[in-house]
């Protein structure tokens, strides 16, 4: 039986791949036979500390809202197979405390970096199949307060994808986004709420009383959100083009 899994001689990119569900994936990916993995983030540690056998693997260090790192590399991924929009960070505050730079800081990377990350992935692909699948969330669904620009990006990043699902549909390119809800990633760090608490009752506990607002109790790990995305990036789902699929635990019931 064929393995509608397998990435045996594919090419992927995967931004925001030095940890969390990013890295989850690029190890997913090399794990199931991608051939050559394009790995960009800011942190050149974080990729070069990733353990990825058996596959060729260029990590390019950059933000995602650089434009001019696009315009260099668009180049090189022609013919790309698979892309994995993922590079994102956080924010806090209600939206009347923060600044516009606030603002702007969030979307450069969530919403400006996606556009710039996914427009060249599209290009690359041009010609042939292929897949993307885009890091959107469940607070772009459920409104929470206190991360105003976060749950905007997101919200804007999921429609994006149907955007350009239907865009590309008849090209062979299929579009499809990931709507996580509580993930133990590393993303987390720079709330000052959290560090807050982590320093009164440690990381651990923290994550726990977190996972209290999910149904099921738990956050998830970078690794299943990275066996979801896989599969809405593989043939597996083949007949999949435009949907924002939501794995939450049950938070946005």
């Amino acid at each position: 039986m064929t393995n509608l899994q397998d990435f045996t001689g594919r090419t992927a990119l995967v931004t925001g791949a030095a940890s969390g569900i990013g890295a989850a994936c690029a190890r997913a990916l090399a794990a199931r036979g991608a051939s050559r993995l394009w790995l960009v983030d800011v942190d050149a540690a974080g990729m070069d500390a990733l353990d990825l056998p058996g596959c060729e693997v260029h990590r390019i260090t950059g933000s995602v809202a650089d434009e001019a790192l696009w315009q260099e590399l668009e180049p090189r991924l022609a013919g790309l197979d698979h892309a994995i929009v993922n590079a994102g960070i956080g924010a806090g505050g209600p939206l009347a405390s923060l600044t516009l730079a606030d603002w702007r800081r969030v979307m450069a990377v969530n919403l400006d970096g996606a556009f710039l990350t996914l427009a060249t992935s599209l290009r690359a692909m041009a010609g042939k199949s292929g897949s993307v699948v885009i890091t959107a969330s469940t607070t772009g669904l459920k409104p929470v307060p206190g991360i105003g620009p976060y749950g905007v990006s997101k919200a804007a990043v999921a429609h994006m994808a149907r955007i350009a699902a239907a865009e590309n549909a008849k090209a062979g390119i299929r579009v499809n986004a990931i709507a996580p809800g509580g993930v133990d990633t590393a993303i987390w760090e720079s709330g000052e709420d959290f560090k807050a608490s982590v320093a009164a009752i440690g990381r651990e506990a923290t994550i726990a009383r977190m996972a209290k607002t999910t149904p099921s109790g738990r956050f998830a790990t970078s690794e299943e959100m990275a066996d979801t995305i896989l599969f809405l990036l593989s043939d597996a789902a083949a007949n999949i083009t435009g949907h924002v699929l939501v794995s939450d635990g049950g938070f946005t019931l």
